[in-house]
């Protein structure tokens, strides 16, 4: 590989940031993209990057059309995830532009299905469907791509009020997740920090000859809600139960993701729509592209009490 630069966007993310490291261990020359508002969590994954070998941080705003037309040159290689930092579709456009006025070569960018388009009286997730017209407008261009599609963070789980993954603390010491799912119908799990990074440095080792177009389901279980609790009650050696329920809301949230939520719970819960669409399977591929995964019951042993205690609780002690 005589070009040895890897553009990533969202690099304080949980993905950017999981590809940043791995790309810097092997070394790549990162040049890495973070907004200039970042929060105090971010500002600790920032603070990381620029301590790595090989990582140039690239801070400003995805809706100034100079920055983005100077992160892609002299690459051939990109990692890109958008987020809602403005018009996420407008952003997604104007990246792929400049990356294909650049010349990158390979280009993986994180999407997500829009249920829509299958039918079946399924509805979109405004979330995701922004990324899958991204995807299209990438497609329609011939920016050589391939397109990764992340199932469910392990990371999501914290026993704090937040919506949807709250793994609530009861009075016994016990934890008891509540959520709209099929108590028995898989989902697919991802420890988007331990396994995203290496996936997608496979991808681009592989190259686009082989991942071309290709969409590709980046989950390495696939586990009922009722599963994921035992999971947790092996790794915490403490029960953990599931009950089936309404999304509760008892923080702010931003509207957008308000609006993610309700439209979860008529998707995945009410009409149990397959989490990535009819078309895309997991985890055959995942695991082609990097089998030392971090499964869920090694997550919540080894991670969970460590970000538990990283937000201030002391359950674990």
């Amino acid at each position: 590989m005589t070009n040895r630069t890897l553009v990533i966007v969202n690099t304080t993310g949980r993905q950017g940031a999981s590809v940043a490291r791995v790309a810097s261990a092997v070394g790549y020359n990162v040049r890495a993209h973070i907004t200039d508002k970042l929060s105090e969590k971010d500002g600790m994954v920032a603070k990381e990057l620029r301590e790595l070998n090989n990582v140039e941080l690239v801070e400003g705003s995805l809706e100034d059309k100079k920055l983005i037309s100077r992160l892609f040159v002299g690459a051939q290689r990109a990692f890109i995830n958008t987020i809602s930092w403005g018009d996420e579709v407008v952003i997604g456009k104007a990246l792929a532009d400049a990356a294909k006025t650049a010349g990158v070569q390979h280009y993986v960018y994180s999407s997500m299905p829009d249920h829509a388009v299958f039918g079946h009286g399924w509805p979109s997730l405004p979330l995701w469907s922004c990324k899958f017209a991204v995807e299209n407008y990438i497609r329609q261009i011939g920016l050589p791509a391939t397109f990764v599609y992340t199932g469910i963070y392990n990371n999501n789980f914290t026993s704090l009020p937040y919506p949807l993954f709250c793994m609530k603390l009861q009075p016994n010491g016990s934890f008891e997740w509540t959520a709209p799912f099929h108590p028995d119908k898989p989902l697919p799990w991802l420890d988007a920090e331990h396994d995203v990074g290496p996936a997608v440095l496979q991808i681009l080792k592989d190259g686009i000859r082989k991942w071309s177009g290709h969409r590709i389901g980046l989950a390495y279980q696939l586990l009922t809600p009722r599963q994921v609790c035992a999971a947790f009650a092996r790794g915490l050696q403490r029960p953990c139960s599931y009950k089936r329920g309404p999304i509760t809301v008892e923080v702010p949230v931003p509207s957008g993701y308000r609006s993610q939520l309700e439209g979860i719970e008529i998707l995945l819960g009410k009409l149990e729509a397959p989490y990535f669409g009819p078309d895309i399977e997991a985890p055959d591929e995942a695991l082609e592209l990097w089998e030392g995964y971090r499964g869920m019951e090694e997550y919540a042993r080894e991670v969970f009490p460590l970000e538990e205690a990283a937000n201030g609780l002391t359950w674990m002690h």
